[in-house]
């Protein structure tokens, strides 16, 4: 099928075509021709990647009216990096098409520029629900008047606790013809909104419901516990070409990761939490310049992340989720690109990996961890190729011909090629001449991490049982009350728009705790209980009492003093 035949008008398709588009993904193959008719309702669920974007996208700038100066469309995403793009990809899709005004509103920016952006009656606006909620409210844009609304990465946004923002959106414009959900997955938070907004919904499913890209190739590697950052470390090596996402737990574990690989030599930087939006912008901007080889993110920083050519995601560790493994999953393996999603086990992780792989239909493949020979092989060869691509085509070169002609007159080529190697490989086969074997087998006990030249390994007074001792949860996996565990009330509950998993991210990293410390989580609609070592308590208590959450002041406290009791 051609872009032409979707009923896409003639300088809209000239755009197609200057962007190099040869035809349309399948959402954009079923999600087009039905909302160019603008009046009905649509949900559309595809992985991420699938080109939701140009689907929507393309509609909208056909429909909205250029000589109407006032919002006719709103997108609402869930942050400020995938509002940012949207904008950009809508400005790629219109250019020649000039008339159409897009205004992007996100938080972290100022919001007086906002509202004299807003002033200028743009057609469409994209936003996160933030920052468009706090716009209603001063007045600075009215909804009364929109047509069209776009929910892209319902589920992100539910997950991020946007539910009641969504809903107050959809509820305060009369005037919406239509409403169009795009989701990677469909959690029962996305069916309800689904069911109580829209009227007899278009539904289409890109694939199975929550499947994984099929062109990403998921991989695993199973080691000690105490040998996963080495293990990490050596799957960098590996692959010398990678351009990549680090995902970790939390924020303390990606600041470690970072600081950690920087002092080794490393093109790298860290997101998470702590970053304020300049420094945030800044991250980001030397990671898709390539200025930086890899991110290291966690799941919340993450989120919105739209970045092309990611070769591979690598899990420090697996989710607690296995949905989120297919958010991360999905940031490599886009526009019809193979991508490598690598994840690093102990023996005892293993077993949650056939519960992803029913999730998302596919196999993972068990990888051996690279010895130190193959690491130093594969970087040769790839020192190599790089050096026979290089363009000699540029510079004067001939003229040193001779000089170095004179210089190697008594060396013979091979020589000459182990010291090309020496030169450049010296510091690889210094590092990896006794490197430890970090593959823990079926058939027999890990051993301890030997020590290569220049290398640091953490041992562990435990022995080096890594795939049962380091990644052990204290507490999370027993049922039930745990031993002589703190519990916590909060007035945090699932109507937040919280699920277990997301809850547990947002504690972790409102607190800079480790997972290890926390038991058993119990939530309710309006409140939860978090059972919690008792030497971390006060830490967790200091970090979120007294904090706002969406405009509401968080009460934590230890439930046995009787004083935990919803402030709702």
């Amino acid at each position: 099928m051609l872009f032409e035949e979707l009923g896409i008008e003639a300088d809209l398709l000239k755009s197609i075509q200057s962007l190099g588009f040869t035809e349309p993904t399948p959402i954009q193959q079923q999600a087009i021709p039905v909302l160019l008719s603008g009046t009905k309702d649509f949900v559309g669920l595809a992985s991420t990647g699938t080109g939701k974007t140009a689907a929507f996208g393309f509609p909208l700038l056909q429909l909205v009216d250029k000589g109407q100066k006032h919002p006719q469309a709103l997108i609402v995403c869930p942050t400020r990096e995938l509002c940012m793009q949207i904008t950009k990809d809508l400005a790629n899709y219109h250019k020649f098409k000039p008339g159409i005004q897009v205004t992007a509103v996100y938080g972290g920016a100022s919001i007086g520029e906002q509202i004299r952006d807003l002033r200028r009656g743009p057609q469409i606006v994209v936003a996160t629900p933030g920052r468009l909620i706090d716009l209603i409210e001063r007045k600075a844009i009215n909804l009364q008047e929109i047509l069209y609304i776009v929910l892209d990465e319902a589920d992100e946004m539910l997950n991020m606790g946007f539910r009641e923002d969504i809903e107050f959106i959809l509820q305060n414009t009369p005037k919406r013809q239509s409403a169009w959900l795009f989701s990677a997955t469909m959690p029962s938070e996305v069916k309800q909104v689904s069911r109580r907004f829209m009227k007899d919904p278009v539904e289409v499913s890109i694939g199975k419901v929550n499947a994984a890209n099929t062109n990403i190739d998921h991989q695993y590697y199973v080691t000690g516990g105490v040998n996963r950052y080495q293990t990490v470390k050596r799957i960098i090596d590996f692959n010398p070409g990678i351009y990549g996402i680090i995902f970790t737990r939390t924020k303390a574990d990606a600041q470690s990761v970072t600081e950690s690989l920087i002092r080794e030599g490393y093109d790298i930087e860290a997101l998470h939490g702590d970053l304020t939006q300049v420094q945030r912008d800044k991250v980001m901007g030397r990671f898709r310049e390539k200025s930086i080889q890899l991110l290291i993110a966690t799941d919340v920083a993450a989120r919105g992340i739209d970045v092309t050519g990611i070769t591979h995601v690598i899990n420090f560790e697996l989710p607690d989720d296995p949905e989120v493994y297919t958010h991360r999953s999905g940031r490599t393996g886009r526009a019809g690109r193979s991508g490598v999603c690598i994840s690093i086990l102990t023996q005892r992780e293993t077993q949650r990996l056939r519960q992803i792989e029913r999730m998302i239909n596919n196999r993972f493949h068990k990888m051996d961890i690279p010895s130190g020979k193959d690491v130093c092989r594969k970087q040769f060869f790839h020192f190599i190729d790089r050096m026979l691509a290089a363009d000699i085509s540029h510079g004067d070169y001939e003229t040193y011909l001779p000089m170095l002609r004179e210089k190697f007159a008594l060396v013979d080529k091979e020589e000459i090629l182990q010291r090309v190697a020496a030169l450049e490989f010296d510091r690889f086969l210094q590092y990896y001449e006794n490197a430890a074997d970090l593959n823990v087998r079926d058939d027999r006990r890990s051993e301890r991490p030997v020590a290569a030249r220049g290398e640091r390994v953490e041992r562990s007074d435990r022995g080096d049982r890594g795939d049962r001792s380091e990644s052990r949860s204290r507490f999370s996996d027993r049922e039930g009350s745990s031993g002589n565990l703190k519990k916590l009330f909060v007035n945090l509950g699932t109507k937040d728009g919280f699920y277990k998993a997301s809850f547990l991210q947002f504690i972790l990293d409102m607190s800079d705790l480790k997972k290890e410390v926390l038991g058993k989580i119990d939530m309710k609609e309006m409140n939860s209980w978090v059972e919690i070592d008792p030497a971390s308590a006060p830490k967790m208590i200091r970090s979120l009492d007294g904090k706002k959450f969406k405009g509401r002041i968080i009460r934590m406290n230890d439930a046995e003093s009787g004083a935990g009791r919803s402030s709702r």
